[in-house]
This record gives C-alpha cells, sequence and structure tokens, in this order.
C-alpha cells in the first residue's frame, strides 16, 4: 500500500510537473562512518575531502531511525560514504534492522572481513554484502583503490564465503563489484574467471562515476558499453540527459552519520541539509517544507542543482 502510494504520486508530479507526495520512505540509506582507510581518487572519503564532519553512526541513532520507519521501510542500504567495517558497531546496528524485517545492504572494500567480522556479519542477518575488487591484479586494482590490496579482497572473500556455507547460511548474498576504467577493462574476463574460483553469487560491472568528467579522464573506458559518458563535440556529458523529474525524490533518502537527512547519496558532502533527525520527527521532515521545496525544485529545473548534474538516475549503471 506505502509503494502504491509513492508509485502514485511520483507519477501524478512527473506528469502535472506539480509536486504531490503520498507515502513513507521504500527505501534509505544510513551512513555508518565517513572514515575510510584508502584514498580513492574519485571519492571524497579518499581525497579526506568533506567540509562535513567524519565521524561514527551511533547505534542509538540507528534505532530512532528503524523504530520511526520499520512498518514501511523495506530496504536499508548501510553505505553512504566512508568503509561501514570501521565502525566497531556496525553489524549490532544491521542485526537491528534484521530484527524488524528489514532487507539489508552494505558496500565494503574488504579490508576488515577478518573471521571474526564474517561471523558476526552472517549472524546479523545483512541481506546483501557488496565488495569492490577493481582489477583481476594488484598493479590495476592499486592504480584507483589507492592503498589497497588485491590480496586482501580476495582473502576477505573467500573466508566469508567459507564461514556462510558453514552457518548453512543463505545470507548475505555476495556481490563483486568490478567498476570498469579504462586500465582495467581490458580484465574482464579475468575477474569474471576469479569469481567463480572464489564462489561469489554475483559479478556486477559499473560504470565510474567521474566528478570532472566535462574534460574526459584517463580513467574513462574506451568501450561505450561500460561508461556513463559521451562525447559531445569537444567535451563529455553523461548519457541520461537531466529530465525535470527524479523518482528517488519520492521514494527514499539518505541520513548522514550525525543525522542529516538528504535528498540522495550524489549529495556526498551534505550541502542539501533537509532536516536532522535529532531535532525533528522523520515524518515531519520527509512531508515538511524545505523537502517539498526541494522537490518542487526537480520538477522545475532539475539542471541548476549541482548535486544533479552528474546523476545517474536513468542511465545502465550496472550489467
Amino acid at each position: 500500500m506505502n509503494a502504491s502510494k509513492i508509485f502514485i504520486s511520483y507519477h501524478i508530479s512527473k506528469i502535472t510537473k506539480n509536486n504531490y507526495h503520498k507515502g513513507q520512505p521504500i527505501s534509505i540509506s544510513l551512513e555508518p562512518t565517513t572514515s575510510c582507510n584508502l584514498s580513492c581518487p574519485e571519492c571524497p572519503s579518499g581525497l579526506r575531502a568533506f567540509s562535513r564532519p567524519v565521524g561514527m553512526l551511533e547505534p542509538e541513532l540507528n534505532k530512532t531511525v528503524i523504530d520511526q520507519l520499520h512498518k514501511e521501510l523495506t530496504y536499508m542500504t548501510y553505505y553512504f560514504q566512508g568503509e561501514p567495517y570501521l565502525n566497531k558497531d556496525f553489524t549490532e546496528m544491521v542485526s537491528y534492522a534484521t530484527k524488524h524485517n528489514i532487507y539489508t545492504a552494505t558496500s565494503t572494500n574488504a579490508h576488515y572481513l577478518t573471521d571474526a567480522n564474517c561471523k558476526k556479519t552472517i549472524e546479523s542477518g545483512l541481506s546483501r554484502l557488496i565488495i569492490s575488487i577493481d582489477g583481476a591484479k594488484q598493479e590495476s586494482y592499486g592504480k584507483y583503490r589507492i592503498g589497497g590490496s588485491l590480496d586482501k579482497v580476495v582473502e576477505g572473500t573467500k573466508k566469508m564465503v567459507k564461514l556462510k556455507k558453514a552457518a548453512g547460511s543463505k545470507t548475505p548474498f555476495i556481490i563483486w563489484q568490478f567498476i570498469v576504467f579504462g586500465h582495467n577493462e581490458g580484465e574482464i574476463e579475468e575477474i569474471q574467471q576469479l569469481a567463480k574460483e572464489v564462489g561469489v553469487d554475483h559479478l556486477a560491472l559499473k560504470t565510474a562515476q567521474i566528478y570532472n568528467f566535462e574534460a574526459g579522464s584517463d580513467l574513462l573506458p574506451k568501450n561505450p558499453n561500460y561508461a556513463r559518458y559521451e562525447k559531445d563535440g569537444l567535451k563529455f556529458k553523461i548519457k541520461n540527459g537531466l529530465l525535470s523529474h527524479c523518482w528517488r525524490m519520492w521514494q527514499g533518502c539518505v541520513i548522514t552519520w550525525d543525522g542529516k537527512v538528504v535528498p540522495c547519496c550524489f549529495d556526498k558532502d551534505a550541502t542539501y541539509r533537509l532536516g536532522e533527525i535529532e531535532k525533528m520527527t522523520f515524518r515531519s521532515i520527509w512531508q515538511g517544507e524545505e523537502y517539498n521545496r526541494f522537490r518542487r525544485l526537480i520538477l522545475k529545473s532539475r539542471s541548476n542543482l549541482d548535486i544533479c548534474k552528474n546523476c545517474s538516475e536513468g542511465t545502465k549503471v550496472w550489467s
């Protein structure tokens, strides 16, 4: 019923260009931390380039969010920026969501998949585990995952696969995520073979997000099937075009580690703060004037919002 309300109100808004919103979020992202152990060049966490504070999500805030939303919420992504396993309470917070029948997912660089963390992850009921592995060789992997070890990623994944089988658990569903760059696009067959050998449940090929994409980048793959961007004269542009509507604004949002509610995962520095969980209830934020004003901006001229200019909404990102 809630999903129907969201779907219908979104399409009414899309057609009429007037903001109309009913229902509560179907899915949200909750940020365990902004800290990270790697230095990826297209990531604010990796670049240590945030203007907002760096910190850890507290279990009490996690509990507050779930207590307010669990009746309608179906999907919780425990990820925004940073490495989730750096938060010592991460699996405990996932467990709380699992107890409320919420499908949970996270994304990790797999450098902290020790035996203990793998066991706690399986016991937490985490539904989906996305592991970043952007190379079949250390040289290509380390070109983007600066400071990272491919061996650690592979060994951590093997531990998770082994312990999941030993526990007789169907979860987490393990996905290797391979971001296709110019320097690793020749390794796709090799990573496919390695994924089979290790025993992951799925290998996902993902297009790369580049911040200053207009001028092009060595990170962009030559195969257009693996690129979010295309040549437009002397510059590059994102393939999808910026239509003035956005499903994300109706079905979910992101909550930062310190309780700021922001529109989506493209607002990495939490520039558009629509409310704070510690000061207001989520429902009052979700249906509040600030949020509705932002939805009206989306319907009027999405291209004028800076966080939308590199948005993949409507573009095929995974295969």
